[in-house]
């Protein structure tokens, strides 16, 4: 199964690149936050002064949640995954993702790299997540006959 795919009801790329692209067996997942289909945030509040809270458990939930919707849309699921590689604003952050990824994850999951970058597409972004998943259709000697 090879392709790419833009899914319908998830937030829209910002950029000319797919959700998902299949290829090997495999699915790559593009980098994907915690914005929602409205161009919200999930974990991103301000109230009625403006002032602004972020929460890094709530982003990476909502993180992991696209990621289980995008890859469902081509037959897998987060058991599948690979390999994730994350990207957090602020290292100060990593120990609520990573109690939230726990939720998700064991030592069986997936391969994982976590790095600090300098920012992501929007400030209220703390965490984008790419992962690469074994379409399920597959082993490790290659396609199921």
């Amino acid at each position: 199964m090879t392709g790419a795919r833009v899914v319908t009801g998830k937030a829209t790329p910002r950029g000319r690149f797919p959700h998902v692209k299949l290829a090997g067996g495999f699915a790559f997942v593009s980098g994907t936050s915690s914005r929602r289909p409205d161009n919200t945030i999930a974990g991103a509040e301000a109230d009625a002064l403006g002032t602004t809270t972020l929460d890094i458990r709530v982003q990476t939930r909502a993180v992991l949640k696209n990621i289980g919707d995008l890859l469902r849309e081509v037959g897998a699921d987060l058991g599948d995954i690979v390999s994730a590689t994350t990207y957090l604003v602020n290292m100060n952050d990593f120990g609520g993702y990573n109690e939230v990824y726990a939720e998700f994850f064991d030592e069986s999951g997936p391969a994982r790299t976590t790095v600090a970058v300098h920012q992501l597409p929007h400030p209220h972004l703390l965490i984008e997540m790419q992962v690469v998943a074994l379409l399920p259709d597959t082993t490790e000697e290659g396609p199921v006959t």
